[in-house]
């Protein structure tokens, strides 16, 4: 049971802003005050540089302009406070103007990752109950047929989305009187996948204005944020971490640059060393597939970047190889913090001196927050004795599964929740991760869970049975693995190509394999924790 990084009970969601971690060391910083928010900017600076995206440019004026707009237009459209809103787009400024209007009416936004397929966007807009969904050009089909199907309000970006903005109600009218200032603050829930392989909304009881604004103030000071950052959007903004921290970027009046994927819809290694030396970037939310895309390149285009300006990478989302994170550290300038969390919230983080320490690690609480590592019965277990990893947020804060009490009251122990993983805390407070008591996979970064594929297997009509889990993998920490009994022969690509018509491109497994039979435990459950050893048998960890 851990609390580190400050004397315990001092440090919580209010007070974390009084102090900065940089290198390492606590750095007494002023609060933030009133000064924050894309409205205090555009006042004070309007020709301040909100967000740069390719060769455009929007200055804090004018996105002021636009979300006070759109937010009188959704306002028309019968969103309200505590009002869902789903927003489908590609990285995008509009991405983020949509996400500020929205939280302008002290509603939530539903960020929808934009690989979905109909029926599973279908589930989130119903389950929700989203009362718009504002979707990019690009997903024009599947977001119409789901809209359709569960009556949502559709918005479609350009054309559909510009002139909400052009037609929205003026000054002085009851609809733009609901507008309220521009915070870069908004309810956020997060879809993630559940233990019946449907996702989960997570929503956080915090999220309410003065709750989201000493959080903020947090991330500012954690971060050692200020107005003369540049951020690099590295991942899809519908994550937690890069949308989130652009966010942050909004609340202190710094700028914002995207950068958009290769021709192939990958995400462009080149493209990003150049924009960090031409936009003098000096933080960004980063994954372990980032740094090993950055380290294929040739030595020579490495040595060639220009990365003096950066300050800060905090990376995420999935455990970074200990290789790749060494050859990180050797070759960038500036601290490399990695964090770990999940979209029901964050718990540890370890610097880079930290980590050079304890490899493998994912570190010591941060400010507020306490781990604790509990047995099946809920007993709290010795040092570097393995168990169930609990954290329990600062300030008191809790959050819960939409409409889902059940799976609520699971995840939390008292005042703490897990996520089901597994590790242990060294006698310094570190936190390993070393398996995981579901069986969901972190592909990437993004959660799947196995039982929503193995369901879509079931209905093909070659298959008598089937075993989907994770596997390691080099770029992505795990990648998905399918086992098929077969009652008649079937290309396993076939296999593929039939999952891949039913759910999203990213969950379709790697790797196939067809066995005459699956193995089975006396009561003729298949015992996929069987298959899933034998695959991470010579992984130091065995989580994704």
């Amino acid at each position: 049971m851990v609390n580190a990084g400050f004397p315990q009970g001092t440090i919580n969601a209010a007070s974390i802003c009084d102090v900065a971690l940089i290198g390492g060391d606590q750095v007494a910083i002023n609060a933030v005050d009133d000064a924050y928010g894309p409205t205090h900017f555009a006042g004070t600076d309007p020709h301040r540089v909100a967000f740069v995206d390719g060769d455009r440019v929007v200055r804090y004026g004018e996105l002021e302009a636009r979300t006070a707009r759109l937010a009188a237009a959704l306002a028309a459209m019968g969103v309200g406070a505590d009002d869902r809103v789903a927003i489908m787009l590609d990285n995008s400024v509009e991405f983020f103007e949509a996400w500020a209007a929205v939280g302008r009416l002290d509603a939530a936004v539903v960020l929808v990752n934009w690989h979905l397929k109909r029926d599973e966007l279908t589930y989130i807009l119903g389950d929700s109950r989203a009362k718009v969904l504002i979707a990019a050009g690009g997903f024009e089909s599947v977001a119409r047929e789901a809209a359709a199907s569960t009556g949502c309000r559709l918005v479609m970006a350009p054309d559909e989305y510009e002139a909400a903005i052009a037609g929205a109600p003026g000054p002085g009218t009851a609809h733009a009187a609901a507008v309220l200032d521009c915070t870069g603050l908004a309810s956020p829930v997060f879809y993630t996948s559940g233990t019946t392989g449907r996702p989960k909304g997570v929503v956080h009881g915090t999220f309410r204005r003065e709750a989201a604004l000493a959080g903020q103030r947090g991330q500012v000071a954690l971060w050692g944020w200020t107005g003369d950052d540049v951020y690099i959007l590295s991942g899809p903004a519908y994550h937690a971490g890069p949308g989130g921290y652009v966010m942050a970027a909004l609340f202190v009046g710094a700028s914002t640059v995207i950068v958009h994927p290769d021709d192939r819809g990958r995400w462009d290694a080149r493209a990003w060393l150049a924009a960090v030396a031409r936009h003098h970037v000096t933080i960004s939310f980063m994954t372990p597939a980032h740094f090993i895309r950055l380290l294929e390149l040739p030595e020579a285009d490495r040595q060639a970047a220009d990365l003096s300006s950066l300050r800060v990478i905090v990376h995420g989302a999935a455990p970074c190889p200990v290789a790749v994170k060494q050859q990180i550290l050797d070759w960038f300038p500036c601290p490399v913090w990695e964090i770990y969390g999940a979209s029901e919230g964050g718990a540890t983080r370890i610097s880079s001196d930290e980590w050079r320490e304890r490899p493998g690690s994912v570190g010591a609480p941060w400010p507020g927050i306490e781990v604790r590592i509990l047995d099946e019965d809920g007993r709290p277990v010795g040092v570097g004795e393995t168990g169930l990893v609990y954290v329990r947020p600062a300030g008191g804060a809790r959050f819960h599964y939409h409409d889902d009490p059940d799976k609520t009251d699971a995840a939390w122990r008292d005042d703490a929740f897990t996520v089901g993983d597994v590790g242990h805390l060294d006698a310094g407070g570190y936190l390993y991760l070393t398996d995981r008591a579901s069986d969901m996979v972190i592909r990437g970064g993004v959660n799947i869970y196995p039982r929503e594929v193995e369901e879509v297997l079931y209905t093909h009509p070659a298959v008598t049975d089937c075993a989907v889990f994770g596997v390691p993998d080099e770029r992505l920490g795990e990648q998905l693995k399918a086992v098929v009994e077969l009652r008649t022969p079937t290309e396993l690509g076939a296999l593929a190509d039939f999952v891949r018509a039913r759910i999203a491109d990213y969950k379709v497994p790697a790797q196939w394999e067809a066995i005459d039979e699956l193995p089975r435990n006396p009561n003729g459950k298949v015992m996929k924790r069987q298959l899933r050893d034998a695959a991470w048998q010579d992984q130091e960890r065995r989580i994704g």
